[in-house]
This record gives structure tokens, C-alpha cells and sequence, in this order.
């Protein structure tokens, strides 16, 4: 009912006042219904974009469920095929195209990727993830959520029994990754649920043997991963270069074909790589004021500029201080943005959290915003400090990479004013279906994120110790794209890849090390932030050049991340049109 509900409101909201027509109608109509079964196929994924019907569900992986699962998505790629889509009207002429474009990479999964039967962190969404959606967000009393939690500990052992029928060879490091992953849901289910049931006692009580079922049946299954599939994990984590291409092309949604990202990475690591020493000089001649130029070798611009980043790595934090930093930081951040008008800065709350254990081990942090179909609910920030097993050395290479003002920039980059400002502004889009709502760009997100952070140097943000570190994280948006199509389109190796990273990018050994896990668990996601900020970047070059003096930084901004998260080549679409944005009154 809520979702049926929430489609109504939004289809008085649309971003055109043209009246609609029969094929609009038809379009919405397919749209729905597609939604409506893609969410009940999704439990998980419904949960986290705000829709709590499928709360007490987990994703079926069974072969059947499966097999029906691609044949419905066919049956809604013929739907789309007879829709004549020029003559849909306001938002309806993009969303079809996007809608028709996520249906394709549906069956492109299904059919050619098929990670269920190879990739053991598949089952993390509903073994960890499931639960902890639950406990994250009060979107309702706990009253409510815990008999959906109950239900969703009591699905897990069927969960993993289908994992176990379904995991052959995975890749080595994919199985390691999720022997980890599995732990830290051992730990959510015995500790980590306790926000939540300590709410309702009584309720909690009752809960107890099922926690510590869920946490047996969870140890069981970590042994079956470190015991039965870990020797047989001699899978090739390589996507190879005809499926890669293929799963980029859908990832990206973008104009720039794969041949062009490469060209423009190599161009732009040059450029940046120049950017980076420039900015090094005159800091170099701060912090060493006693130096010898000449026997400093100023025209090695590769020693100048890791000195400079040496010494501003002195500056860190530690597993102890670092949420409490990144908190300070936020604050700090925030109060940039409005002094200098950069981007309406939205009236919700932000919180600055440690990442949970069990999704910690692929990236240093993340924004958890509420999903488009929450009516309320926090943004979470989400720092990882180091794992407990690290040495001390490990720990030091990890913060001197993350340091003080390195954490400045990725402070942009998650919440102020990236991801936290464009997915708040996101939620407040309205269309006449929710397809724009339930699939995201993620390389828009992230492109504008990594947009974010250049824009925040540009307006002296941190001074120049900050842009540099911004540049460098310029330089790992570019060596992120080469590592993704050169390992899985091509043959990269380790040696390679860290020789990339770390005499290319600047980057510390514990941080190399740690994206060389990450890019071998995925492949096209790494894409995104270059491609993204690329095409944002190019976009705000048009539209400099279109108005001249009469733009606005702000205006500009603004009206970027009015239209939802699309793909950029449809924001451009949109600004070209002249289209605006029709909010709900508040």
C-alpha cells in the first residue's frame, strides 16, 4: 500500500506540465508494475531505498526463483519495446530510457555474469546487511522492526544453505573477502543488533536463542567457506575483456565509449601529475626553507611532490581520533559551503559513524544516505578505523595516507558538499513513476562527488596543503579507471598495478595494497569517479562557456542535482531543454 501510495503523490509532482498521453500512460503503467515486483524480488534493496513491506524477506537464490526472475525481466523488455518513446513527455521521455537501459543490465546479469554461482559476497546483502538495515534507521518503533528482524535471522540458514548449492569456483580473494565479511556478521548478530532490541526488552529476551542460532549458523558457514570452498577457490577474478565491456557500457551509462576513458585517463594523469608538482613548489619551499634547491632536485618534480606529501602525512589521526576528526571536519566543511554560496546546503541530519565491521575491508568510508522512499531518517558517514589484526606499521602507512588533510577532502568527497548534499537533494525529486528514484547513476553520484572536491579547492578550501590532496585524489580517480580496464580487460599485475598507485599516484603502500583487493572484488565501479567527474566537469565547462559572465556557481549547482540521479548525459539532456524542476511545497 505505501509504495502505491507514495506513486500517487509523486505523479502530481512532475517535472513537465505538459499534459500526458496514451503512451505516458502505458509508461507508467509498466513502470509500476515493474517496480512493484523488482522491490518484492529485491527485500533487501526494497528496505534500504525506504519501502519496508518485504522487511521480514531475503532475496531467494534459488535456481527457480532465479530462472523466473530473468524471464520476468524479459517479459518487461518487450513491454518497453512497444512503447513509442519519443512521444513520451516531461519526465517520462528520460525515465523510459533509463527504466529500458536497467532491464538490459538485469538480463545481462543473469544471463552472462551469473554471481550468484561465483561470488560469495552476493550473499553478504542478506547474511549481514539485511539485518543491520533494521537496526540503522528508526524508521519505525522497534516494536515493529524486530518481528522483521526475527523473520529475516530465521531465513538466514535457507540463505546460506543456497549459497552452499550455489558456489563453485570462486576467486581466491573473493572467498577471503567474505570468510572477513562473515565474521563481522557473526558480531552483528550476537552484539551488533543491541541499539535496536535494548528499545524493547521483553522482546530482546525473546530474541536471544535465535541471535545465537544466527550466530552458530553463520560460524557454521564461515567454516564451510575457510574449509570446503576456499581450496577450490581457482577462479579467475579477471572479468575478461568481453564481458567487462559489456558490464561498463551498463555501469556508466555514458557517451564516452571504453576506448575514449582510456585515452582521456592517460591524457589527464599527465595534466594532473603536472597540477599536483606545481601546487608542491611553493610548499616545498615552506616546510624546507633550509633546503638546498639544487641538491633538493626541484626539477625532479616526482621528488618534490612526494616530499611535500611526505611531510603533510606527519599530520594524521588514529583508529582512536578518527570519526571524532572527520566529525570536526564536517562541521568545518559545512561552514565553507555556506560562506562562500557554493550549493543550498539541505535541513537534514548527518551523522559521523564508525563503519560497521562487517561491511569494512573494501573502501576507508562511505555516505549511507536514507533511501528516496524513506519519509524520514538520517544520513550516516561512515569512517572505517583499521582492522585489529593489522600490524602497527600497516596502521601507520593506512593514516599517513588518510591524514589530516587528506581526511578534509574526503570529507567533500562522502558528505559536504558530495555525496551527502546531492543524494539529500536526490530525495527530493519528483516524478510520475519511481524509476529514477530506484536506479541511480552511480557514476553521476560518484562523479559529482569527485566534481565536489576540485570545486572546493578551486574556492581555497583548506589552502593549498588540502588541494594537494584533493590532486592526488584526482590521480587515484585516474589510476582507478586504468586499474579497472586493465585488470579485468587485460592482464595487469600486482607489481604493475602497485607501481600505478604508488610511483604514478602517491599513493602510501597500505592504501595500494588495499585497492588492489578492491579492484579485483569489482570491476566497472571503479570507472565511475573518473567518468563521472569527467563528464561533470565537461558539463559545467559548457554551460561556463554558454553563459559567460551571467553564470553562477551556486544557480548552477543547484540545478545540477535537481533532476534526481541520472545519468549525466541526461542532466545535459535537461539543461539543454531548459527544463525545470517542479518541488512540493513545504
Amino acid at each position: 500500500m505505501k509504495i502505491v501510495l507514495g506513486i500517487s503523490l509523486l505523479m502530481s509532482l512532475s517535472i513537465s506540465t505538459v499534459p500526458a498521453n496514451s503512451q505516458d500512460d502505458a509508461f507508467q503503467k509498466i513502470a509500476h508494475d515493474y517496480i512493484e515486483q523488482y522491490l518484492q524480488a529485491n527485500p533487501e534493496e526494497a528496505t534500504e531505498l525506504g519501502d519496508h513491506r518485504f522487511d521480514g524477506q531475503l532475496t531467494d537464490y534459488s535456481p527457480e526463483a532465479r530462472a523466473k526472475d530473468l524471464a520476468t525481466q524479459k517479459e518487461f523488455r518487450d513491454k518497453l519495446n512497444a512503447i513509442d518513446g519519443s512521444q513520451l513527455t516531461g519526465a517520462n521521455n528520460i525515465d523510459f530510457r533509463i527504466l529500458k537501459e536497467n532491464v538490459d543490465y538485469q538480463i545481462f546479469q543473469a544471463e552472462e555474469l551469473k554471481e550468484p554461482d561465483w561470488n560469495p559476497l552476493v550473499y553478504m546483502q542478506s547474511l549481514a546487511n539485511s539485518l543491520y538495515l533494521l537496526v540503522a534507521r528508526d524508521f519505525a518503533p522497534a516494536e515493529k522492526r524486530i518481528p522483521n528482524l526475527r523473520q529475516r535471522m530465521e531465513k538466514i540458514p535457507r540463505v546460506i544453505a543456497k549459497a552452499k548449492a550455489n558456489l563453485q569456483h570462486p576467486p581466491r580473494v573473493h572467498t577471503e573477502t567474505a570468510i572477513e565479511q562473515t565474521q563481522g556478521a557473526i558480531n552483528l548478530a550476537r552484539e551488533g543488533l543491541a541499539p535496536l532490541l535494548d528499545q524493547a526488552p521483553q522482546m530482546k529476551k525473546e530474541l536471544a536463542s535465535l541471535q545465537e542460532k544466527t550466530a552458530a549458523a553463520l560460524g557454521d558457514y564461515k567454516k564451510w567457506l575457510q574449509n570446503d570452498l576456499l581450496p577450490r577457490s581457482d577462479g579467475n577474478f579477471r572479468l575478461g575483456a568481453e564481458k567487462y565491456r559489456k558490464k561498463l557500457r551498463f555501469a556508466l551509462a555514458s557517451d564516452l565509449p571504453m576506448a575514449e576513458i582510456t585515452k582521456r585517463a592517460k591524457a589527464d594523469l599527465q595534466q594532473t601529475q603536472a597540477a599536483i608538482y606545481e601546487t608542491a613548489l611553493p610548499l616545498y619551499k615552506k616546510y624546507f626553507p633550509n633546503g638546498d634547491p639544487a641538491a633538493a632536485g626541484l626539477a625532479d618534480k616526482h621528488h618534490v611532490t612526494a616530499a611535500v606529501l611526505d611531510k603533510l602525512a606527519q599530520q594524521h589521526p588514529s583508529d582512536a581520533t578518527v570519526v571524532d576528526f572527520a566529525t570536526k571536519v564536517v562541521a568545518e566543511a559545512t561552514g565553507f559551503v555556506k560562506q562562500h554560496n557554493l550549493v543550498t546546503v539541505p535541513d537534514v541530519p548527518l551523522d559521523v559513524i564508525a563503519m560497521p565491521q562487517f561491511k569494512r575491508g573494501v573502501a576507508i568510508a562511505y555516505c549511507d544516505a536514507p533511501g528516496p522512499l524513506e519519509k524520514n531518517g538520517k544520513t550516516f558517514f561512515a569512517v572505517a578505523p583499521t582492522p585489529k589484526d593489522w600490524s602497527n606499521e600497516r596502521k601507520e602507512s593506512f593514516y599517513r595516507e588518510y591524514n589530516n588533510y587528506m581526511i578534509r577532502d574526503l570529507t567533500v568527497h562522502e558528505a559536504m558538499s558530495g555525496h551527502f548534499v546531492q543524494l539529500a537533494h536526490a530525495n527530493e525529486f519528483r516524478a510520475p513513476t519511481l524509476v529514477r528514484a530506484v536506479f541511480q547513476s552511480g557514476t553521476f553520484i560518484e562523479g559529482w562527488a569527485v566534481y565536489c572536491e576540485q570545486m572546493m579547492a578551486e574556492q581555497g578550501y583548506g589552502g593549498p596543503e588540502v588541494k594537494m590532496q584533493q590532486l592526488k585524489m584526482r590521480l587515484r580517480a585516474i589510476a582507478n579507471a586504468i586499474l579497472d580496464q586493465s585488470i579485468h580487460a587485460g592482464n595487469m599485475s600486482e607489481k604493475e598495478a602497485m607501481d600505478l598507485m604508488m610511483k604514478e599516484a602517491f599513493q602510501q603502500e597500505g592504501e595500494a595494497v588495499a585497492k588492489w583487493k578492491r579492484a579485483r572484488l569489482t570491476s566497472a565501479q571503479l570507472s565511475t569517479y573518473f567518468v563521472g567527474a569527467t563528464e561533470h566537469l565537461d558539463l559545467r565547462t559548457a554551460e561556463q562557456k554558454k553563459l559567460g559572465k551571467d553564470f553562477n556557481l551556486k544557480k548552477y549547482n543547484d540545478e545540477v542535482i535537481s533532476y534526481g540521479s541520472p545519468p549525466v548525459k541526461y542532466v545535459r539532456e535537461l539543461m539543454l531543454q531548459g527544463t525545470t524542476v517542479s518541488q512540493p511545497s513545504s
